[in-house]
């Protein structure tokens, strides 16, 4: 968790771009590959790079990963809120 939100430090100073890039990294790492948190930040700068999709996405795989209700409520709401902006109003 410390690398992870070292991620996070480094996107707050340098852009989610820079967070983005650590967390691929991170991503190799068996025991953050699978956790919600990486799936939650990673969908947290993909929203301020812009990436509403993505975002959406990542948000709904993060919910996927927690086995807290109030966490699973949470980031299906955040996904919820970039439906339209993502381009599918549908969903």
């Amino acid at each position: 968790m410390i690398r992870l939100n070292s991620a996070v430090a480094v996107a707050m100073l340098r852009g989610p771009a820079a967070g983005l890039e650590l967390l691929d990294q991170l991503a190799a790492d068996p025991q953050l590959a699978g956790h919600h948190r990486l799936a939650a930040v990673r969908a947290h700068l993909l929203e301020q790079s812009g990436d509403h999709s993505a975002a959406r996405e990542a948000y709904l795989e993060a919910a996927k990963r927690t086995t807290s209700l109030p966490e699973q409520r949470y980031l299906r709401a955040r996904a919820d809120r970039l439906r339209t902006a993502a381009g599918d109003p549908s969903r």
